[in-house]
């Protein structure tokens, strides 16, 4: 365990922006994975915007790489334009 206070605040800094970053992680997971479910293109292409967007803040806020994201909105997009 770490001794200088600028360590202890700096483990503490890290829990909580741990937590928050997996949070918001999980939600973007449970978008995919709602997005996935769906078997409607109408329903797929009113929610891809909302995941597409959630997925660029993770981006911009280093949680998840950029070509990760690009990666995934462009999987989404595909399996979205393939639905009848």
């Amino acid at each position: 365990m770490a001794n200088i206070a600028s360590a202890k605040k700096r483990i503490r800094q890290t829990a909580k922006r741990r937590l928050a970053n997996r949070y918001k992680m999980v939600t973007a997971r449970n978008l995919m994975k709602k997005v996935r479910r769906i078997t409607q293109k109408e329903e797929g292409l009113t929610l891809l915007p909302q995941l597409n967007s959630q997925l660029d803040r993770l981006a911009n806020h280093n949680i998840i790489h950029k070509r990760t994201a690009a990666n995934y909105k462009s999987k989404i997009t595909k399996y979205v334009n393939a639905l009848a």
